[in-house]
């Protein structure tokens, strides 16, 4: 029997996930994954050891606990927020729900892969909007914006490029779009960012803007997959209808509950990212290397052209460092290198001062 999937199917590639080996070397340093290299915080990883005891009972289905703790840290209505596995689920979510055949999901021309694969599993097309130096441009996404548009994706800040837009442009952005089209800011790297609400101040004044979270990266808990989304209510009450039940683990819920409420861990890692990157790239920029300001916990280094940028990874492979090659993003020349540990990063900045 030959069974035919569903159009659009077949068209997608499948995610290529950051590398976390590399053949003959035995001591790696993964830097190719955007990953909190601290970890989570000591509260957080003992509520997960806690859980332990509760494994034979089913988590609730409504999520509350985790939704109140969001809400109160994060100034939401917790009956404004919904749960997934990951941002990723929630980014599904929202193409299935509100794309389909003859759709468009539009979506910069260096966004998150995600987009275009949940576009394309939903059976609507993707499109591609330019960005400018590798920044989201809000008149080309405008540009791009027919009646057939129903979802605009950026990331702010955006992976892999670690650039953002100001606050302004987001609202500009969500005023030049006609009525049944909704953004969504994928806020990923957003917690990265000293005193951005991930745009929740534009979404609170608006009803055609949603917003996606995740713990997977500052929260450092990317291995239990837990992520939230915020918006209008009348989304969230639409996107719980294709929620499964029992989408998040026990421990996934009472680890990400803590890990919200650990406010001054978050801050810890906040500062401690934007000093290593800092200082890294200042130091890329002494051997030639370029860097665009980054608003992430990432560096994405530019090189004279692809050739360069594979042997600077090879050669950080031979020094049990992994980064992450971004041609799949359309960016051939650049390496994508996550902001580690202070000894990790030293090793970076050695390992290339060497090379170039």
């Amino acid at each position: 029997m030959t069974m035919t999937p569903q159009p659009g199917i077949m068209d997608i590639k499948l995610y290529q996930s950051g590398a976390s080996k590399i053949e003959g070397v035995s001591e790696v340093t993964k830097l190719s994954s955007n990953e909190n290299p601290h970890g989570p915080s000591k509260r957080a990883l003992d509520a997960f050891r806690q859980a332990a005891g509760e494994l034979h009972l089913y988590p609730t289905t409504d999520h509350a606990e985790l939704r109140e703790a969001i809400g109160e840290v994060q100034g939401m209505d917790p009956a404004q927020i919904t749960c997934g596995v990951g941002s990723d689920e929630i980014i599904s979510f929202l193409c299935y729900a509100y794309a389909g055949p003859g759709d468009e999901v539009l979506y910069t021309e260096h966004g998150f892969s995600m987009y275009r694969i949940s576009a394309l599993a939903a059976g609507a097309t993707p499109v591609i909007a330019p960005e400018t130096e590798r920044q989201t441009d809000v008149d080309k996404l405008l540009a791009a914006v027919t009646e057939n548009t129903k979802l605009v994706f950026i990331a702010n800040p955006n992976n892999p490029t670690g650039t953002m837009i100001d606050e302004a442009e987001v609202a500009r952005l969500a005023d030049g779009l006609p009525e049944g089209c909704l953004l969504v800011l994928d806020g990923a790297y957003a917690e990265f960012v000293d005193g951005f609400d991930g745009g929740k101040t534009v979404i609170d004044a608006r009803d055609n803007v949603f917003m996606t979270r995740t713990f997977s990266k500052i929260y450092g808990l990317g291995g239990l997959r837990i992520g939230y989304g915020y918006g209008p209510q009348e989304i969230v009450d639409t996107l719980n209808r294709l929620r499964g039940p029992f989408n998040l683990s026990v421990p996934a819920l009472k680890a990400a509950e803590m890990a919200m409420r650990d406010t001054g861990y978050l801050d810890w890692c906040r500062t401690e990212n934007a000093r290593m990157r800092d200082w890294m790239t200042a130091q890329l920029k002494v051997v030639g290397v370029e860097v665009d300001p980054s608003h992430a916990n990432f560096i994405l280094a530019r090189f004279d052209d692809q050739a360069k940028a594979e042997a600077v990874d090879a050669h950080l492979k031979s020094k049990g460092l992994i980064v992450r090659l971004v041609g799949g993003y359309g960016l051939p020349n650049c390496i994508r290198i996550t902001i580690g540990t202070e000894d990790a990063c030293k090793r970076v900045v050695a390992a290339l001062k060497e090379v170039l």
